[in-house]
């Protein structure tokens, strides 16, 4: 895959194959390409969700494998913009899903993305 998946910021795996199971680490609005946190709610997540398609991508997975995700927010008060985002990205059936509010993320994010995937092994 010739994409830049961001790294990680701490000691973990980007992604783990567990059979047919693949368990994407949150992902922040990290631009790949610069290394940097971009700018509010809807960009960082749009960014994250971007982040985590490539990293299924380089699994052979996509979007529709995904079963579950996490969503951490910094504010739940952008609880009904990541909605509305999130809706352009997932389609019925959505995946499952976890919204939590927390008191910070890294780098002062304001939203993170984790998903599980099913995939054929």
């Amino acid at each position: 895959m010739s994409e830049k998946l961001v790294q990680p910021v701490g000691p973990y795996s980007l992604v783990r194959r567990a059979g047919s199971l693949l368990f994407v680490s949150g992902q922040l609005g990290i631009d790949p390409q610069t290394n940097q946190l971009v700018g509010g709610v809807e960009k960082q997540l749009s960014t994250a969700i971007e982040n985590v398609k490539r990293i299924l991508a380089s699994e052979g997975a996509s979007l529709t494998d995904i079963v579950k995700t996490t969503v951490l927010l910094a504010d739940m008060a952008d609880f009904t913009t990541i909605n509305e985002l999130y809706a352009i990205y997932f389609s019925e059936p959505y995946p499952a899903r976890s919204t939590y509010a927390v008191n910070t993320l890294p780098l002062n994010a304001k939203v993170e993305i984790e998903v599980i995937a099913m995939v054929s092994e």
